[in-house]
């Protein structure tokens, strides 16, 4: 593990030198993406150059090297999350894949006509709309967790949730439209006491956070590629081996069987049963790169470095005249939203990327969270590892600089 220095870390970032209209660019929208570092990006063009071949398939040299380099990555998700197996590791497209996989395959056989599946108040579009449609044709019904004014979860209502009826428990680690971390170890304990299985959206918390699935017991955790500086259409569903060797395929085609012929086909084992057709496999092998630069820097300097960059940015927008922050839970990680008196949270977006300074604005695919505060959405402002404290002085002076002309 290596020292946290923010100078080295930036320059390992190509993008983080370019100007956006005249100034240079201040990227605080990473809860949507992360940058990519050098390493990285070369790996892609490693990948092209060197040993683009398919994988699972050949034979000959360059598929016998995309196959080992494809693997290596998901023993380096296996260590990196804790896994018990690498065969629990199942590479998909990202977080939404690997939810949707699990409201078909443990969903559709598994729950039932009025049965209950429990999902929070502070969920992604993503971890909301599989469970819809799941209860749309099965005739099962949502039960949802409770929030407070300050974006925290109500863990007595979670509580009262509960009945002979539920079967499957989804919530989200880190709040992506709030940054609310949640108490996942604690929500877990309580779901298992009823025996019931539990999905953890981690999609905004594995780039921030040390995650041990085995510390935590959780049944299934899903995060994405593209968010912890990795490629875009890579992610992960971790499932415990028990409940992977229950479910059936997600999907049919080349690689998720053993034997095929027109009368019956035998699937494959974990983890291809689930990995049908052929991977992202640029994106597959050039994530190991993501996770070795990660753990390179350290999590636990990482989280240190953004917790005090969240805490410094709360701060000095606190001072900015009308403003008002959405979501003031205890914990949090590296999300700030916020929306000023009498001003459009869109009309404040123009203006700071007029500045420079890419920020999300909008309901962030958390409508409910936002029905919820009545509000139409935010200024939201994610940060990396590679934030500094003058960029948030930027911003700072930037949204006062909205605030006067648009008032």
């Amino acid at each position: 593990m290596g020292t946290f220095d923010i100078l080295n870390i930036r320059n390992d970032f190509p993008i983080l030198g370019r100007q956006v209209n005249g100034k240079p660019l201040i990227y605080l929208d990473n809860g949507a993406t992360t940058h990519k570092p050098k390493q990285v990006i070369d790996a892609v063009v490693r990948y092209y150059a060197d040993m683009n071949s398919n994988v699972h398939r050949g034979v000959h040299y360059l598929s016998q090297i995309s196959t080992d380099a494809f693997e290596i990555t998901r023993r380096k998700v296996q260590a990196f999350i804790n896994a018990a197996h690498d065969h629990e590791v199942i590479i998909t497209k990202g977080t939404t894949e690997a939810i949707n996989i699990v409201a078909a395959c443990y969903g559709r056989p598994f729950i039932g006509k009025d049965d209950e599946i429990i999902i929070s108040a502070m969920e992604h579009h993503s971890n909301i709309v599989p469970w819809q449609m799941l209860c749309e044709e099965k005739g099962c019904k949502l039960r949802i967790i409770p929030m407070n004014e300050r974006g925290e979860l109500d863990l007595d209502g979670y509580r009262s949730l509960f009945s002979e009826r539920t079967k499957l428990v989804s919530f989200t680690y880190v709040s992506n439209a709030l940054g609310t971390v949640n108490p996942v170890k604690e929500m877990i304990d309580i779901a298992h006491r009823y025996n019931v299985p539990v999905l953890v959206d981690g999609a905004q918390a594995i780039q921030h956070l040390a995650v041990d699935v085995r510390a935590l017991d959780v049944d299934f955790f899903a995060f994405s590629g593209h968010k912890m500086y990795g490629p875009t259409g890579v992610g992960v569903l971790y499932g415990k081996e028990e409940l992977l060797n229950k479910m059936p395929p997600y999907q049919g085609g080349g690689d998720m069987i053993k034997d095929v012929t027109f009368e019956k086909t035998t699937y494959n084992e974990l983890p291809f049963k689930f990995e049908a057709g052929t991977p992202n496999i640029e994106a597959g092998i050039c994530l190991a790169e993501a996770i070795d630069y990660i753990n390179s820097i350290g999590l636990d300097a990482i989280k240190e470095y953004e917790d005090g960059l969240l805490a410094y940015a709360t701060e000095q927008l606190a001072r900015v005249e009308g403003l008002r922050f959405i979501g003031t839970a205890a914990h949090k990680s590296s999300v700030i939203s916020f929306v000023v008196d009498g001003i459009h949270p869109y009309d404040i977006g123009v203006i700071l990327d007029k500045l420079g300074i890419a920020v999300r604005t909008g309901h962030h695919c958390a409508q409910p969270v936002m029905d919820g505060f009545q509000i139409p959405g935010t200024v939201r402002a994610s940060l990396a590892m590679y934030n500094t404290a003058e960029e948030i002085d930027a911003l700072t002076s930037g949204v006062e600089r909205a605030v006067r002309m648009l008032k």
